[in-house]
């Protein structure tokens, strides 16, 4: 969105000319474009001549009415995503609601801090060493699918189809960001791969390039060995139309393309 502004006008004449030309830009959604190129009733010459315009303040530098709301806004706004304004909201949010509800918060965060636990097989999150899934005798041990974290291992749970276990890598490989290989969980994956029940590694990264260079690494490193390695079908999503595909993602799907028998079976199923 585009910042508010605040104006002062030399008379009531002038504020009505800068209304009428506000109104011809407003389906730009652009507000009162100072700079913006035309005008209505001489709109534009009054908007850069009479206007005095005054800055939004940068909230970074205002000062809070007490040193414990400011404490609670560097904390909150150095979560991903929130910002200093949110972070605001936020604190004088919880600063409203009673005592209990403050405490059962704050304990629920710290007892997901003290008790979740990385499962030393796959690196899944739970509450004991070995996570649910890898204690599951119904999943399938023979094929693994790997993953960046926490949330693409739910979205594939959520789906229902897969059966088979996990790797969770815990990131992926960004040379711009100083993530190597060596802090991600590959060795114990390449280690997991070893054992004999093991015939698949599914490769389910992101589609970035990312993704592609940490694809790229495992796949040489699982060169030597006797499983097979595969990758989430790319193309057209379901629902989409393809005048709003990408050059890429129609590549990809012409490549990949299936029998129309195969992809309808498949299709009717997942509905």
């Amino acid at each position: 969105m585009w910042p508010s502004v605040s104006a002062v006008f030399e008379s009531d004449s002038d504020q009505n000319a800068v209304s009428c030309w506000g109104q011809k830009r407003r389906e730009s959604r652009l507000g009162i474009a100072i700079t913006g190129s035309g005008g209505h009733f001489g709109a534009k010459g009054i908007v850069q001549k009479r206007m005095k315009v005054l800055s939004p303040f940068n909230f970074a530098f205002v000062e809070m009415p007490s040193r414990l709301i400011d404490r609670a806004v560097d904390q909150i706004a150095g979560l991903p995503g929130v910002g200093r304004r949110t972070a605001l909201r936020l604190a004088l949010h919880l600063l409203g609601r009673n005592e209990e509800d403050v405490r059962r918060f704050t304990e629920a965060i710290q007892d997901m801090k003290e008790g979740v636990l990385s499962c030393k097989t796959c690196g899944n999150l739970g509450e004991e060493d070995v996570c649910s899934i890898c204690l599951d005798g119904r999943r399938d041990p023979a094929r693994i699918a790997v993953v960046e974290d926490l949330r693409d291992l739910l979205a594939i749970e959520s789906t229902g189809h897969f059966k088979g276990r996990y790797h969770v890598l815990g990131g992926v490989i960004s040379p711009m960001d100083g993530v190597g290989p060596a802090d991600l969980r590959i060795e114990s994956l390449l280690k997991r791969v070893g054992e004999p029940a093991v015939v698949e590694v599914i490769f389910a990264l992101p589609t970035t390039m990312e993704g592609d260079t940490t694809s790229f690494y495992i796949n040489k490193r699982l060169q030597d060995t006797e499983v097979e390695v595969t990758t989430l079908a790319r193309g057209v999503a379901v629902g989409d139309e393809l005048q709003y595909a990408d050059e890429l993602t129609l590549i990809r799907s012409l490549q990949q393309r299936l029998p129309y028998s195969t992809a309808s079976d498949a299709n009717s199923s997942a509905l």
